[in-house]
Parts: structure tokens; sequence; C-alpha cells
């Protein structure tokens, strides 16, 4: 009969608790853990000697979100370009259209791009249990401007509103007249769509939007309608052998009118390489180019990396992971809560190596 080991369950998520319950197992070799701040410095502290690797899900999963906001950056480009452009079409006529705000808010707009790449940043930090002099030092940023954006939960909460004359729907305004052009009137449906996209504003204010479209808009004119950010953030992440034939299509023809896209998918592709060859050696070199190369919220998920520089790259080059633990954990929680039967807990427990301990 197989028996199982019984795992530890710490009482909190602090560096001081890790550390003592480290020292009790001078045995433990190795520590697969995720990437808050107080684990690494628990270790540190409880076993210098032991390797630390941060699993591979989470680094992924930073990727993965900084793909989807340099989509949003460059979601004009998303759209494929129209065959024929009809002189008498409203949509495209400026005289009958409300105005672009696009160039005269550049400006604003790169404000508020800047300003949800700090927010994130500052967030993601806190998570790891970093102080307000620490994120200052590092991002680099005021002390008073790092606690500003500490207490906001949300990153809109930062940006102006119309109490500077501006709306929420100034950034979505060239996504609307798109879709309005290509067929789609329904606010609900459009409202939908832009809240995926961050929108945090009432139907009502993009059914007022809608007006003068709507009165301008006739006949809808022959032009494919754009991907989702969702989508095409799919199309750059995803393994290429589980792209269907359509989205193959649609992602080349994307990449070759997007250089911005194209950069960006070359280095997804190169990290996932890395991470599925574990070719860690490999990482110094991809965060040098995407420094280089990549948008902003790429440069800030490098710099990420460098920040737990050593613990990424032993993720990436051993085969210790941590996934088959967080595994049983979600099923343990989702259990819980089911039945809040601790008793039956001990079944979802796997065992885990004497030589290896998980944070």
């Amino acid at each position: 009969m197989k028996t199982r080991t019984p795992i530890d369950l710490l009482p909190d998520r602090t560096a001081g608790t890790v550390a003592t319950w480290l020292r009790g197992h001078p045995e433990i070799e190795v520590v697969c853990r995720d990437r808050a701040g107080a684990y690494a410095e628990g270790v540190r502290t409880g076993a210098p000697d032991a390797i630390q690797v941060a699993d591979r899900w989470h680094p992924w999963l930073g990727l993965a979100g900084a793909v989807e906001k340099t989509v949003i950056r460059h979601r004009a480009d998303l759209r494929p370009p129209a065959e024929t452009t009809s002189s008498n079409d409203g949509i495209d006529n400026p005289s009958s259209a409300p105005p672009d705000p696009t160039e005269s808010g550049l400006a604003d707009s790169r404000l508020a791009t800047r300003t949800r790449e700090r927010h994130a940043a500052v967030h993601e930090l806190l998570a790891q249990g970093r102080t307000i002099s620490y994120i200052s030092r590092t991002l680099p940023l005021d002390r008073k401007t790092v606690r500003r954006f500490a207490r906001a939960a949300d990153a809109q909460d930062l940006l102006p509103t119309t109490r500077t004359g501006r709306s929420l729907l100034d950034e979505y305004a060239p996504y609307l007249r798109e879709r309005v052009a290509g067929g789609c009137v329904d606010a609900a449906v459009l409202t939908r769509e832009i809240t995926e996209l961050g929108y945090r504003g009432s139907t009502k204010t993009v059914r007022r939007f809608l007006q003068p479209l709507r009165a301008a808009h006739t006949t809808p004119p022959s032009r494919p309608a754009a991907p989702s950010v969702r989508r095409v953030t799919g199309w750059l992440t995803r393994r290429p052998d589980r792209l269907t034939d359509e989205d193959r299509v649609g992602r080349d023809a994307l990449l070759a009118r997007s250089p911005a896209l194209a950069t960006t998918g070359r280095l997804v592709r190169d990290f996932a390489e890395i991470m599925v060859d574990r070719r860690g050696q490999d990482l110094n070199a991809w965060i040098g180019r995407a420094r280089r190369e990549g948008s902003p919220a790429l440069r800030s998920f490098a710099a990420g990396l460098v920040r737990d520089l050593d613990a990424v790259t032993a993720g990436l080059t051993l085969p210790h992971s941590s996934g088959a633990v967080e595994g049983h954990v979600n099923r343990i929680i989702l259990w819980n809560l089911r039945c809040q039967d601790h008793s039956r807990l001990g079944w979802l427990i796997g065992t885990i190596g004497s030589r290896v301990a998980v944070a």
C-alpha cells in the first residue's frame, strides 16, 4: 500500500515563518516557489545554500499579460485594410463624424498607457511584499507617487475623466467608429466589447456617442471586421500547432502589416522555446532583446525577470517545478469550498520528496 508523506501547512506567508521552517529541515536542497518576495527572502535566510527555482507558470502568465497590453496599445493595426473607400461613406467623412481624439489627445493616450503600466508594476511589487521605499528606488518613482498608485485599486482611478473635460470614451472612440463602420450599431454589444478592453462607463454613455454615427451611417461598407484583442493575444501566445487554419491566416496577415506586433510575436516565440527546451542560459540575451526592441509592457516584464533572475533562470533550466503542487492547491481550495469537510482534504495531498520544498 502506498504511503503518503504529510505536508506542513505554515500559518502565514511571511519571510520569517518560511525561514524558521527551513532551518528545521536542513535536508532541503531545492526550493520551488512563486515570485513572491517574502518567499525569496525567507529561503535566503533559512536555507542560504538551497537552490531557488521560480515556477514556469508565473513568468508565462506575466508575459501573456504584457502581450495583451501591447496588443491594446496597437489595436489600430488589428483592422484589416479596406479594399475600397467610398467618399460618400459618412463614417469616413471627417465632416460628418465626431472628431477623432487620437491626434489631439495623443499625449493623454500616452499618459494613460504609462499610468496603467506603473500601476501594474507597483502592485506587482506590493504583492511580493516590497516596501514603498524599495518600490520608489526600483521603478524609480517619488515615494508620494508610489503611495498614490498603491492606494488606487484600479489604474482607471488615476486617469483623468470628465473632470478635466475628457470623456471615458475618448480612448475607445476609434474602436467604436470602426465597429459602426463594419455594421455594428448595437450599444449594448459595443459596451460589452469595450468593457473587455478596460472601459468602466455605462451603456447610456456609449449610446449617446453612437447617435451621430448612426445618423451618418447609411450602407455598411464591405470591410472585414477586426479581430478582438483577446483573440490576437491568443494568436501570439498559444502553441502554433493549436491554432486553426483561420487563426494562422489572420495572425500572419496581422504580423505582416504591424511591425510592432511582429516583433512581439518573435519575442514570445523565442521565450517559449527557452521555456520548453529549458535553455535558461539564453534568458539574459532574451531580456536584452526585449529591452531594446520590445513594447513598454514587454520592457517592464523583462525588468521584473531581472529582479528575480537567478530563480527564474533556474526555473527555465532545472526539471523541478511546483506545477503539480499548484494543481493540488487549487483542488484543495475547490474541495474546501464545496464540502467544508477538512477531514477529507488529505485525499487530495500528493507526496513531496524530502529534498525538495515547495513554497
